[in-house]
């Protein structure tokens, strides 16, 4: 089963519970929360606050998608603030192994992301200790970017490198999906679909995960 992860990035943070009930009624399965420091990638987001906030206000589990530099000493609070899911660049700190031995000291997903042009030998060490590897489908900071479109080779690349290892690692793609593109990038091997713009900022957000569900489905 493919997953539709609305990001909250695109969303009306004035009505963000009003934003998350229509996803969560279109059928999404997890809720995407970006965090970014205005180091790691030119601009800042949400934090801890806004975890918290919606935090047991909705049953869709937190993906927790962190944007920012030292993850290492920031990964623990996220955890406390209520994320199921915890994703740091691998770009973003010398010590990969040491986040995830923080990780897996809790009850949550462990997840891993690279940017359009990091390779995948950068997960070599580190791929059979995740649970998701998301792979940046635009360069990271902002919503509403233009799909990069060799990033499908490297979804197909990530696939084989995981059955080739007979490992249980999902694959997450994120940026500039809408339901032009979301079956090539299903088709190449993707377990879970972030959407921003595409979703929060249609005319009825509730009706467009509906539609990305038909089309991904049609495809399982």
């Amino acid at each position: 089963m493919v997953k539709i992860a609305p990001s909250i990035l695109s969303a009306d943070l004035w009505k963000l519970g009003e934003e998350i009930r229509k996803v969560e009624r279109g059928g999404a399965h997890l809720l995407h929360v970006d965090v970014m420091d205005g180091h790691f990638v030119p601009n800042i987001s949400i934090g801890f606050p806004v975890i918290e906030s919606i935090k047991g206000k909705t049953k869709l589990p937190l993906d927790v998608h962190l944007m920012i530099e030292r993850p290492e000493s920031y990964v623990e609070r996220f955890v406390e603030a209520g994320a199921d899911i915890v994703t740091f660049h691998i770009e973003a700190t010398y010590h990969p192994n040491r986040v995830i031995q923080i990780l897996r000291k809790y009850e949550v997903k462990v997840g891993v992301s690279l940017n359009p042009t990091t390779p995948l030998d950068s997960l070599h060490y580190v791929l059979e200790d995740v649970d998701i590897v998301l792979v940046m489908s635009v360069n990271p900071g902002f919503g509403g970017q233009k799909f990069i479109s060799f990033v499908l080779d490297k979804i197909r690349d990530l696939k084989r490198l995981i059955d080739s290892r007979s490992l249980k690692v999902e694959i997450e793609v994120d940026g500039g999906i809408n339901l032009l593109n979301v079956r090539s990038v299903v088709e190449a091997g993707a377990d879970i679909i972030v959407a921003g713009s595409s979703i929060f900022k249609a005319d009825n957000p509730e009706e467009r995960v509906k539609e990305f569900l038909r089309v991904v489905d049609s495809l399982t």
